[in-house]
């Protein structure tokens, strides 16, 4: 046997057609997804993944098989319940396959919890954790101001809510309310009630906004379901860290949500929130004039009593005749007392004047103004010669300064002379070189430009045609090939002395002419 022959011929064909792998693939994902255009599923949620992109990737099973479920980007986003592993949910969706794995796989546009059990399940777990770390803790709740100035309600703006809470504290006590407009159920609802908590927080004392003195975070009942974006971890937490007082208000009283546990004070309805948040102005007032009732009858009590304790004391005094006869008397003796002292005084001040004059003769006058007339004298005598010495010693520091100053100025006129005299020869020697400099540039400048001309002369073509090569131009345009030349009307030949023209001529065979082909130039 031929060892280049095939051991194994193909079989016949038969009636079975034949697909390509591509071909199998699309005709299976048509079947399927045919099938099962919207289906719903109860499963348990297995891996969840979510990359970067955005899309979520989680797994469906029971207790014997598994699903592989995916959810694009805009559909988890629009979620109100995000699929997390262990949660027993329904997922509505298509099924469809992937070719890439040879798999099938359903892609969900929405999940919802298997039932109730399985929410609170997961909403027990989640008040456990956020238990454990302290956010629920009686310590950390803060005091609800008794009569605040401003309030700011964090709430629907279009429903029935926020009508109750301004309707209720108008007829209580009307404050200054700052609203903040969020979603109350739905994806965006946790998102946009934490991002109110923190916004209301972060305004600044005195700034044009005012600052809440207490928050209001309300909502109507619901299901479950509708209450759930005030379950969320985000929401918890914001509650928990505002510095401002919170007062939850979700749902009716018998709604209960984590909010309630994280906030200040709990309220079972948002109509009874308005009314924790501010006292009954009326029952203010009436308490008001009943103080000031009780203040004027304590002042009115106080008066009288001390009235009354007035006169008892003034019973127990003695008259006054009585208490200022003795004082009276010792003023009379020392009046009497006064003049005899102030005569006697008076002598005795006019004797030591008598002494002291008589003392004052004016002979003694003379002397001391003689006396007082030498000292003057011998004092100017003594400061005249101080000042003419003076000026005689400046005169003379004067005259060595003149005398040092002139061969000081000789010397710094040498100087300069000389400096001069160095400064134009300086100047002559460079302005030689500067010359210099000019010539040298303008002769280097001249070799190159005659260098450049040579190396134009020897490049050009002209150069080339002394060699005795030429340029052969076909129509006025330089032809280089046979086929170029044969197809021109009229050639032009340039030599090195000058052009010769050559046309018109004859460029193709002719009957008659030789086997080449070639007619005459000429």
């Amino acid at each position: 046997m031929d060892i280049f022959e095939d051991p194994l011929p193909d079989p016949a064909p038969g009636n079975q057609p034949e697909y390509t792998v591509s071909e199998l693939s699309g005709a299976v994902k048509r079947v399927i997804e045919g099938e099962f255009g919207l289906v719903r599923v109860r499963g348990e949620v297995g891996r969840v993944s979510r990359p970067a992109s955005g899309h979520l990737y989680f797994d469906l099973k029971d207790d014997r098989s598994v699903i592989a479920a995916i959810s694009w980007k805009g559909q988890a986003a629009k979620m109100q319940v995000q699929p997390q592993e262990g949660m027993e949910v329904v997922a509505t969706g298509r099924m469809t396959t992937f070719p890439g794995q040879s798999k099938y796989q359903l892609i969900v546009d929405d999940v919802a919890p298997a039932g109730a059990g399985a929410l609170m399940a997961m909403l027990e777990k989640r008040k456990a954790a956020l238990q454990a770390e302290g956010l629920f803790d009686p310590t950390r709740k803060k005091p609800i101001p008794y009569l605040p100035t401003v309030i700011g309600v964090v709430t629907s703006p279009s429903g029935a809510v926020i009508r109750d809470i301004l309707h209720r504290l108008r007829d209580r006590f009307a404050r200054h309310v700052l609203i903040w407009p969020v979603a109350v159920q739905g994806q965006d609802c946790a998102a946009q009630v934490a991002a109110a908590i923190r916004g209301f927080n972060a305004l600044p004392e005195g700034g044009p906004i005012p600052r809440p003195d207490v928050l209001i975070v309300a909502r109507g009942g619901g299901s479950l379901e509708d209450l759930w974006g005030f379950n969320e971890e985000i929401v918890v937490r914001a509650a928990a860290a505002s510095d401002i007082p919170l007062i939850s208000a979700v749902g009716h009283e018998t709604d209960t949500t984590l909010i309630d546990f994280a906030s200040d004070l709990r309220a079972p309805t948002p109509t009874a929130a308005a009314e924790l948040a501010v006292p009954v102005r009326l029952d203010l007032l009436a308490v008001l004039d009943a103080l000031a009732a009780r203040l004027m009858r304590g002042v009115g009590q106080g008066v009288t009593q001390r009235q009354q304790r007035l006169r008892d004391l003034a019973r127990a005094l003695p008259r006054v005749e009585t208490l200022v006869a003795t004082p009276r008397q010792r003023l009379d003796a020392a009046s009497m007392r006064l003049s005899a002292a102030l005569g006697l005084a008076v002598a005795r001040k006019r004797g030591v004047f008598d002494r002291l004059a008589g003392r004052m003769q004016p002979a003694v006058l003379r002397a001391a103004v003689v006396r007082q007339r030498d000292i003057l004298g011998a004092q100017g005598d003594r400061l005249q010669r101080g000042v003419h010495l003076r000026l005689d010693r400046l005169t003379e520091r004067q005259l060595g300064l003149a005398a040092r100053l002139a061969p000081a100025l000789a010397r710094m006129l040498a100087e300069a002379g000389r400096k001069a005299g160095d400064g134009r020869r300086d100047l002559d020697r460079l302005a030689a070189r500067l010359d210099a400099a000019a010539m040298s540039r303008l002769q280097r400048a001249a070799d190159r430009l005659e260098a450049l001309d040579r190396t134009r002369m020897t490049l050009g073509y002209a150069e080339t045609l002394k060699r005795g090569y030429a340029v052969v131009r076909g129509d006025g345009a330089v032809v280089t090939t046979r086929a170029e030349a044969e197809k021109a009307a009229a050639l032009e030949i340039e030599f090195r002395d000058g052009r010769l023209l050559l046309g018109p001529r004859v460029g193709k065979k002719t009957k008659g002419e030789g086997e080449s082909g070639q007619g005459s130039l000429f």
